[in-house]
């Protein structure tokens, strides 16, 4: 099992659980983070840390689609170790349907 993370980041981009992750394994691209699906060690830890409920079990239905997303970007993405501030629209944008085909950047973010 992994943790990865679903479109529920995509346009708020919160960081809470970057830096409670023992092992380093998120990725931070313009307007949302992943998680590299061989790295996470599956601890757990970093789900309920999420407020946007962006971070879910593979386990659970219809997540193989989000594994090769998250394992395709953060092979492109800076990793991110250090909390930031969330996206200007991330209370506005949670919860909100459709934000992959409406927001989503395959731009880099910063890292750090």
């Amino acid at each position: 099992m992994t943790y990865i993370v679903t479109d529920n980041c995509i346009a708020c981009k919160y960081t809470d659980c970057v830096e409670v992750c023992p092992v380093d394994c998120f990725y931070e691209g313009e307007n949302m983070l992943v998680i590299h699906p061989d790295e996470c060690i599956d601890c757990g830890v970093c789900e309920p840390e999420c407020p946007a409920d962006a971070i879910r079990p593979d386990t659970e239905p219809g997540m193989e689609t989000w594994v090769e997303f998250n394992r395709k970007y953060s092979e492109m993405w800076p990793v991110i170790i250090t909390k930031k501030d969330p996206l200007p629209e991330a209370e506005d944008r949670d919860g909100e349907t459709g934000k992959l085909e409406k927001y989503f950047s395959e731009a880099a973010g910063e890292g750090g």
